[in-house]
């Protein structure tokens, strides 16, 4: 299959991915809504223009234009004003503005369908519509990593080894050979040979190739024992790794650019196929979840970071930021790269969309619970401070307050949209011409 094949397939499966995500998310609010009697009158997958639809009982279920998002409309998101009518005009831009969120939330409300509306349900059943359709990008997220993870595998480095040095050079070095001075390496010194897989370290069992780097460096100078399997046989050996200045890494063996004095053994791994146990699934999700929730709450540096790229000099991050286009590029680029593994194409293609999908729900999840309209989060605070707010009434016996009226925000949810169309139209320029790709 020819690389411009490959990327338009993978841009195709990113493309199709994203509707489904979107799609499934507002299944996620559906489905609570009618289970509660809320009156949902639409269903659509996109904005804009509609290019198709049809109506089931009382909900039209469509597709618009363009694919960048979706929603359901349910009939009173809004409780009416403090004296519970929704008034045909009012002063001040502010409440002008909350007005006609409330007019618009009741316009299909019915003769007898008020206690069909979203605000009159209890708040638990709101904040479980609301959470509905984050918590379905969760177990997307859940599932997919799980598939890419667990089921499929990823390429990566086993603690089997490829190589063994014969003597320790020291760090930057460019030589590729040992000379007469340099001092042997621990590992061929102890016994090691290619093929050994080390199974257990200072009495500990290794699981992968990151415990053992982590192990060994962490081992200086100390004489360990150790376990290799070889030729099916464990074959226990003792090793001292040397104390040596190597490049600095960071807790996910990311070079930090600078260097520290470690152990070294002199050993390398192999790459082949690893899966992880669907118990730590839940764990690697949990680590994104934690990585967008730090790009939410940086978000204005990294989009100053981002607009810094784009017009000017600065190098794109590619933990920032990215858009549409960029998720669409990416994925074209991770479909069109060979395999690492010769032989498993089709695996390791599978394995890298599906993974890249999983982390497009993570950020679904985290971006649609920032607590401000118009995202999910902004009703769900609203849901949380009403059962606040009635329990400090309650404490002061004093007579229910009502819902709270979440439509006084409607200010600040129209700052938001404008904000996300800006960072919108930023992202969008920034991944045409500085996109962030896989060699950086």
């Amino acid at each position: 299959m020819s690389e411009v094949l490959l990327w338009v397939v993978g841009i195709l499966a990113a493309a199709v991915g994203v509707a489904l995500s979107i799609a499934l998310h507002e299944v996620g609010h559906l489905l609570p809504a009618k289970r509660f009697g809320i009156k949902v009158t639409q269903y659509m997958v996109g904005f804009g223009p509609t290019l198709f639809s049809r109506r089931r009982g009382e909900t039209e279920y469509g597709v618009k234009a363009v694919p960048l998002g979706g929603y359901i409309r349910m009939i009173g998101m809004f409780p009416p004003g403090p004296d519970g009518q929704v008034r045909a005009s009012t002063t001040g831009r502010w409440a002008l503005m909350a007005e006609e969120a409330r007019q618009a939330s009741f316009v299909e409300v019915g003769p007898g369908e008020e206690h069909r509306t979203f605000t009159s349900k209890p708040v638990w059943q709101r904040i479980v519509v609301m959470f509905g359709g984050p918590f379905v990008n969760l177990l997307l997220a859940l599932v997919l990593t799980a598939i890419a993870a667990s089921a499929i595998g990823q390429p990566g480095y086993v603690p089997r080894l490829s190589a063994v040095s014969q003597c320790v050079l020291p760090a930057g070095s460019t030589a590729t050979t040992c000379a007469a001075g340099d001092p042997a390496a621990p590992g061929a010194a102890a016994g090691l040979r290619p093929g050994d897989e080390v199974v257990e370290f200072d009495g500990a069992p290794v699981r992968s190739w990151n415990e053992l780097s982590a192990a060994i460096r962490d081992h200086g100078g100390r004489a360990v024992d150790l376990v290799v399997l070889r030729d099916g046989q464990r074959v226990p050996l003792t090793v001292t790794p040397v104390s040596t200045r190597r490049e600095a890494v960071d807790a996910n063996g990311r070079p930090t650019g600078g260097t520290e004095e470690v152990g070294f053994l002199g050993v390398s791994p192999s790459i082949a196929v690893v899966r992880i146990g669907l118990e730590e699934v839940p764990g690697v999700v949990g680590q994104q979840v934690e990585s967008v929730a730090g790009i939410v709450v940086r978000l204005p540096q990294r989009l100053y970071d981002v607009a810094q790229a784009a017009f000017g000099s600065a190098p794109r991050d590619p933990e920032g930021p990215i858009g549409v286009v960029g998720i669409g590029r990416l994925a074209g680029e991770m479909n069109a790269l060979p395999a690492v593994i010769p032989g498993d194409e089709l695996a390791e293609r599978t394995s890298r969309l599906v993974s890249l999908l999983a982390g497009l729900n993570v950020a679904l999840f985290v971006f649609n619970l920032i607590p401000l309209l118009p995202f999910d989060g902004g009703h769900i605070a609203g849901a949380l401070w009403e059962v606040v707010k009635k329990g400090i009434y309650r404490l002061r016996r004093r007579p229910d307050p009502g819902p709270v009226d979440v439509a006084k925000a409607m200010p600040v949810a129209y700052g938001v949209s404008i904000l996300l169309v800006g960072m919108s139209v930023l992202l969008l320029y920034a991944d045409i011409v500085r996109p962030v790709t896989l060699n950086q």
